[in-house]
């Protein structure tokens, strides 16, 4: 009889622990699953991570920028204090901050025009972007070269003879 209570208990105890750490290392919601699912997620609390894009757009106090998750780009309200943490913002030859962004989930937002949009609580930046160099590929750009060079070649005889 004690024994099977202490079994049911350690039973238990492992069920909840299990739950603890599903809650706490959750992985934020990507942007296919916000927007298919709109309505369930209006008006509650995300986590949404991705890659920050484009530039900070300053609002008084506040910012706007929007976060990239590889498939869609959703803009994010923030205070302007976070938004001066991110360095890296993505564009041509740059890899943006990964930013982990948890806020309220606007489906229609009532103070921006109608906005899908994400009112920030938190923001944490995951990883620093950085610059890249742009990578030429010698053997295309030699094959380029020759048939420029063989293009030429042949309109210089074309107008020599005058075909």
């Amino acid at each position: 009889m004690i024994l099977r209570k202490i079994l049911l208990l350690t039973i238990l105890i492992f069920v909840n622990l299990i739950c603890l750490f599903y809650y706490a290392f959750a992985k934020p919601v990507d942007s296919i699953t916000l927007l298919n699912n709109s309505f369930k997620y209006d008006g509650k609390i995300v986590e949404f991570q991705g890659e920050a894009i484009g530039e900070v757009m300053k609002r008084e106090k506040y910012a706007w920028v929007n976060i990239h998750d590889g498939q869609n780009a959703i803009g994010v309200f923030m205070k302007y204090e976070d938004a001066k943490k991110i360095r890296y913002l993505g564009r041509y030859l740059v890899k943006g901050d990964i930013v982990l962004v948890k806020g309220i989930f606007n489906r229609s937002c009532k103070v921006h025009g109608g906005d899908t949009d994400i009112h920030a609580l938190q923001v944490q930046i995951v990883k620093r972007g950085y610059k890249m160099q742009e990578q030429i590929n010698k053997t295309k750009a030699a094959f380029a070269i020759l048939i420029f060079s063989l293009g030429s070649f042949l309109m210089w005889v074309v107008f020599k003879n005058k075909w």
